[in-house]
């Protein structure tokens, strides 16, 4: 009877880490974070925060809706979910109250998202052209690759910091980059992006890479050597030396540049996602509406 109660226990615990392990380490601080919120709403208000239950989930919905985003509600009540269920709770987030709550604040706010601008073609020269100017060879050899690379593989910041030497291949027609995991692959299967030499050496992204593991001496480990936010504050570095606004642009800016640009220039749906990686079609969609409000717009036909 002990031996079945250890195993038990050891089964227990076990569990645990798979649930754990089922999410990104990035994703579970976010679950944390997101929590921790809630946490201090119960505790300024004599709530039980652990376990919960959905009439005080939405009264934390109601009083967040005041200085949030509703997308921000969205993602505040999967972090509170997911965070019951790794301590083996069980909380409803279907229930009415819930649900009904949720309805009533889209109505009220709407849905709306003000999306960082996406790095097109004339914003990514004029950003290479800023590096061009630095003065330190290996930070002006490392950032071009690093941009360069990140908009031609429609990479997540996330992703691009985490190419290792081994996951880089040049073939004749360019370079091949395995990505192990990403976002939508929690599983690690991964994917490999193919991404050929462009017309212009002073913008290819293959020259660009060769360049960056000769002159920074890769023989190693990853490419880039930074965290995932140092692409964004490399972004906006160089977006503001090129003249451009730097607060209008973040990490994502490189993998929505990439997925408008190539959709303006005709690029079909499916070859788009087999580059991002995305697994649905809503947001490659939002990308290719994006890129056609000039090119297909009904005023065109008018001569004035």
């Amino acid at each position: 009877m002990n031996d079945l109660v250890t195993d038990v226990k050891s089964l227990e615990l076990e569990t645990l880490k798979n649930l754990k392990s089922s999410k990104a380490n990035n994703t579970l601080r976010a679950y944390k974070a997101d929590f921790k919120d809630f946490a201090l709403f119960c505790q300024q208000n004599g709530l039980n925060s652990m376990p919960s239950e959905p009439k005080i989930i939405t009264l934390y919905l109601t009083h967040l809706s005041k200085s949030s985003k509703y997308s921000t509600l969205k993602r505040r009540l999967a972090s509170i979910s997911v965070i019951h269920r790794l301590n083996g709770h069980y909380l409803d987030t279907k229930h009415p109250v819930i649900t009904e709550n949720l309805l009533g604040i889209k109505r009220v706010k709407g849905t709306y998202q003000k999306a960082k601008k996406p790095i097109l073609i004339n914003d990514l020269k004029a950003i290479i052209n800023a590096i061009n100017k630095d003065k330190n060879q290996i930070n002006r050899s490392k950032n071009k690759a690093l941009l360069l690379v990140g908009f031609a593989g429609g990479f997540r910041r996330s992703e691009l910091v985490a190419i290792f030497l081994d996951d880089v291949e040049f073939v004749p027609e360019g370079v091949k980059i395995f990505v192990r995991r990403s976002k939508t692959d929690q599983s690690g299967e991964g994917m490999t992006k193919g991404i050929p030499y462009f017309s212009s050496p002073d913008y290819c992204p293959v020259i660009s890479l060769k360049d960056w593991i000769q002159e920074g001496k890769i023989n190693s480990g990853k490419i880039f050597d930074m965290s995932d936010k140092n692409v964004a504050l490399t972004i906006k570095k160089y977006a503001a030396i090129a003249g451009l606004d730097q607060n209008k642009y973040s990490g994502h800016s490189l993998r929505s540049g990439f997925a408008t640009s190539t959709a303006e220039l005709g690029a079909e749906e499916r070859s788009i996602m087999a580059m991002t990686g995305h697994k649905t079609t809503q947001m490659v969609r939002r990308y290719i509406k994006e890129a056609n409000l000039f090119k297909n717009n009904a005023l065109n036909k008018i001569k004035l």
